[in-house]
């Protein structure tokens, strides 16, 4: 088959297709069209040069590229392609060797249009935005967390200590950095043990409900060992790098966090690698989807207005992706039964800037601050007592500074940041 059978202008996508769209740059001398049918070509069942097996079964399964709008190309894909329920070998296909190709200078895999049949494969979810307000029965404001500062470098005892003193000034969770797992001056067992001890000590002097997003990011057999020993201690939750940990490891630990009745929070590190060059890779849209497939239960999205790159509108598509039943942006995406995913918002986070995430992404969304709480000039506890007096004040329809007039604590980080945007 040549590369331009591929293309079938005009082509409406069945209801069993995957449908992707990518943004291509074809390399010199390459028209779009050509480059379109290649890349549906390589991702599919196509090849280079003529091959004696072609018949009409084959041809079928094969991708058509059916509508290009300027650099955009969505390409339809057969359900047949795709084994169920194993989202490396359909990575493998739309996100594969097309990268390599020599055709195209840049290539970026925008979004990702799930069929019924794929998504009925995958189990999604397990607590999703309601289930997971109702382990800290919160049903009205956005949920808080923190980092411990510096984000590596302190001793189970430090860590622990940190947590207690966020929790004590209000905040629902304490969060481990995606890049501590077990470290010599931070043994996991140790920082467990530790803060859960102290997460019971300050919910008996709060009443609050308060929880701990433990990183167990490892070897698959060891994220599992380390969920039951999270189990074990009390906790609610495990936290997940999830790209650096594989899809194929996520779904592993999904399931064994449903026998275990624990959330998965999901850390994006090295998203950037895939989605920061506009016109190459993967977007943290399709980064999106495929871990709401795969049922994670929260996921960071950016700020917006905080020190890491997250445009407005990239947070909006990932939100839609993420809460709605019914997802409108981009290629859209009817989700059918697959719980929701809490958005997390984090990254360069201050109590001045809580009005500006509210306002852009409401109050179904995880608010999470590390400098912005432990740099408060009278330390953690006031740092955590300051974001939940801006969260109210938010609701309350108040200014800050009117707010802060009676409550310390915002007036002193207020005077400490301001307003200010982290770079």
């Amino acid at each position: 088959m040549s590369y331009i059978e591929f293309v079938h202008p005009g082509y409406t996508p069945s209801k069993n297709d995957l449908v992707c769209l990518f943004r291509i740059t074809p390399a010199k001398g390459i028209s779009m069209r050509e480059a379109a049918g290649r890349v549906a070509s390589e991702s599919s069942n196509g090849t280079w040069t003529d091959v004696s097996l072609h018949n009409t079964r084959i041809v079928r399964l094969g991708a058509k590229a059916f509508e290009t709008k300027g650099d955009f190309v969505k390409i339809a894909y057969p359900v047949g392609l795709f084994e169920k329920n194993n989202m490396p070998q359909i990575l493998s296909s739309i996100a594969g060797n097309v990268f390599g190709m020599k055709a195209v200078d840049g290539l970026r895999l925008e979004d990702v249009s799930w069929p019924k049949k794929i998504l009925k494969s995958f189990r999604g979810p397990q607590f999703g935005i309601r289930g997971i307000r109702k382990i800290f029965r919160v049903y009205d404001r956005p949920l808080t967390a923190t980092v411990p500062k510096p984000k590596v470098g302190m001793t189970s005892g430090e860590h622990a200590r940190t947590g207690y003193e966020a929790w004590m000034g209000g905040l629902d969770l304490l969060k481990d950095d995606e890049n501590l797992s077990s470290q010599n001056f931070n043994k996991f067992e140790r920082r467990v043990e530790k803060s859960f001890r102290m997460r019971d000590l300050a919910e008996k002097k709060t009443g609050g409900i308060k929880s701990y997003l433990v990183n167990v990011s490892a070897e698959t057999k060891e994220m599992i060992r380390r969920a039951r020993f999270v189990k074990k201690h009390g906790g609610e939750y495990v936290m997940v790098d999830a790209i650096t940990a594989g899809w194929s490891a996520v779904q592993t630990l999904r399931d064994e966090c449903e026998d275990l009745g624990l959330a998965i929070h999901m850390h994006r590190a090295m998203h950037a690698a895939m989605d920061r060059n506009p016109l190459h890779g993967i977007s943290m849209l399709t980064l999106s989807t495929i871990s709401r497939l795969v049922g994670v239960d929260q996921l960071h999205i950016g700020t917006v207005v905080g020190k890491l790159v997250s445009p407005k509108d990239e947070v909006l598509n990932l939100q839609d992706k993420l809460v709605n039943k019914k997802s409108k942006k981009v290629l859209g995406q009817n989700w059918e039964n697959l719980k929701s995913v809490l958005p997390v918002s984090s990254g360069g986070l201050h109590p001045g800037l809580i009005p500006d995430v509210m306002k852009i992404m409401g109050r179904d969304i995880v608010i999470q601050a590390g400098g912005g709480i432990h740099g408060h000039p009278d330390g953690t506890r006031a740092g955590a007592t300051a974001l939940l007096q801006a969260i109210e004040a938010v609701m309350e329809n108040v200014s800050l500074s009117h707010y802060s007039k009676n409550h310390a604590e915002l007036r002193k980080a207020l005077e400490h940041w301001g307003h200010v945007k982290p770079v």
